[in-house]
């Protein structure tokens, strides 16, 4: 096979903090709590592996999926900005949940 591709651990800790950042912000929507947040944060948390998986396609013999992210940063793709500017968010989010639920007592 000719394709590279990131260990598997990789995988699982990416799609699992994925998947329980949208069942927070799922969650926090259901309390009614950080709405307009946890709205944006669902839409993030989807799309971000679907563009990823979509521009991942063409990459070259021998790179991986973290060595074509940084090449096409390198190159300017819109894409790669959106990435990792949506990660970046996301873990602002965890941050921010983090602080309102260890400030708020109800």
């Amino acid at each position: 096979m000719y394709w590279e591709t990131l260990p598997n651990g990789v995988w699982v800790i990416f799609y699992l903090f994925l998947l329980t950042t949208f069942a927070t912000a799922v969650w926090n929507m259901v309390r009614k709590k950080m709405v307009i947040l946890s709205i944006l944060t669902i839409a993030v948390s989807i799309t971000i592996p679907i563009t990823g998986i979509f521009n991942s396609i063409g990459r070259h013999q021998g790179v991986n999926e973290f060595e074509h992210l940084v090449s096409e940063l390198q190159q300017g793709a819109v894409w790669t900005v959106y990435i990792i500017l949506g990660l970046l968010y996301l873990i602002a989010y965890w941050g921010l949940f983090m602080f309102k639920k260890n400030t708020l007592v109800e």
